[in-house]
């Protein structure tokens, strides 16, 4: 179906967004998915390291997306191709630098994650810069509300990275991770379709006074919760990588691949919400019912897939990755509970972001490190360092609810 005749049937540019997102989350999952089957658990562990980096990457350069969406979403056209060059040049610098520490460091996280090869991670680190860039670029779109752009860019990225992968995972040389890498750079490249022009690029840029202060104090509020989504989402797979056996791994990589079904469709309605929010405010409308309306999606669709999955864990496990995974199965529907209340602690971390109220972010790097101290602690089994992410989510869930209510009241009895 093409856009124009989406347009005639009146779907508004949000609902095609929230379509293509499920859209690309399907193929990023059918990625995940061929990949567990044709690599097995213990070389799929190698893989999902990879997977997992990617995944860090992307929060790191959610900073740049979000940042850009904000500042986007109030400022007129002109201001906005201004900042928009600014942030380009400075995500290249971080970018670059970044990419450097990661090839010097390649040998030493070869060592810490016991993998096959540090090209892997060299081949990753090249494309960083890339997908910074990439991150600023839906930033725009996101923040102009260009949804039908916005998508574009996610669908060229999945859909490359998913052909590209496959077809040199199978043709060439069946596992490697360096070609898995290879797959995951390119599709940086390819993720920049379609792409803003703001200018010169060589043009120096500057920003008030002002319009830098408050860019500098947002980017370091929101790099500081990204860094707790690092934490939160990431470190469980890191962490089980270094402290149990490759076949262990392996298992638990698809574990929190089905797991955190929830937590990818709830980033869906995150991104609507935050311009959303934005607008809204500056506007003077009451911001509440926007909460409400994405609280109320994410929390059926996480009570849906833990219903779900603690009804029939063997049956999915088998279906998505196979016989070899199925051990793994009686853990599934207490991972699919952790990341669900993560994920409706999520919407209020990022309505609070959005109205610029940061303690939220604050409480969820807090809850973050004591995630990574008590698997420190306490990693006998897989099934131990379930149960202490769903203890820390559900404790972080409760401390979100209380402060959103603490401002509730505080507003209704300023007004």
């Amino acid at each position: 179906m093409t856009v124009s005749q989406l347009k005639v049937r009146k779907i508004t540019p949000e609902q095609f967004f929230m379509l293509s997102a499920m859209g690309v989350n399907l193929g990023n999952y059918l990625y995940n998915l061929l990949l567990g089957r044709i690599l097995g658990p213990e070389q799929f562990a190698n893989a999902a390291i990879l997977i997992t980096f990617l995944l860090v990457l992307s929060f790191i350069a959610m900073t740049f997306q979000l940042t850009v969406a904000k500042f986007t979403a109030g400022y007129e056209t002109e201001k906005q191709l201004h900042f928009l060059n600014y942030v380009k040049k400075a995500s290249l610098i971080i970018g670059i630098l970044a990419s450097l520490a990661v090839v010097l460091f390649a040998g030493q996280l070869q060592q810490i994650f016991n993998t096959d090869s540090k090209w892997m991670f060299i081949i990753f680190g090249v494309g960083i810069p890339l997908y910074f860039l990439m991150s600023v670029n839906r930033g725009f779109y996101q923040g102009s509300k260009s949804f039908y752009k916005l998508s574009a860019t996610y669908q060229t990225e999945m859909f490359s990275r998913l052909i590209i992968t496959l077809l040199l995972v199978t043709l060439l040389a069946n596992g490697s991770s360096v070609l898995i890498a290879s797959g995951i750079l390119i599709s940086f490249i390819f993720g920049l379709i379609p792409f803003k022009n703001s200018g010169n690029f060589f043009t120096k840029v500057t920003l008030e006074t002002n319009d830098r202060k408050n860019l500098v104090n947002f980017i370091a509020i929101t790099a500081f919760y990204e860094l707790t989504q690092i934490i939160i989402n990431n470190s469980d797979i890191l962490l089980v990588k270094h402290y149990f056996n490759s076949y262990d791994a392996g298992l638990y990589a698809s574990l929190a691949l089905i797991g955190r079904l929830v937590y990818f469709v709830a980033w869906m309605f995150v991104m609507i919400l935050l311009p959303t929010v934005v607008q809204k405010k500056k506007n003077g409308e009451n911001t509440l019912p926007v909460l409400f309306k994405y609280v109320g999606f994410v929390s059926l669709l996480a009570v849906s897939i833990v219903t779900v999955t603690f009804f029939f864990p063997e049956f999915i496990i088998n279906i998505m990755f196979g016989e070899a995974y199925t051990s793994i199965a009686p853990l599934l529907w207490k991972y699919a509970m952790a990341t669900s209340l993560f994920a409706i602690s999520n919407v209020f971390v990022y309505y609070f972001l959005s109205i610029d109220k940061y303690m939220p972010v604050a409480l969820s790097g807090v809850f973050g490190l004591g995630q990574v101290g008590l698997i420190v602690f306490f990693h006998n089994s897989l099934n131990q360092v379930v149960i202490v992410q769903i203890i820390i989510m559900m404790m972080l869930l409760f401390i979100q609810l209380v402060y959103f209510f603490y401002q509730h009241k505080k507003k209704t009895h300023l007004q």
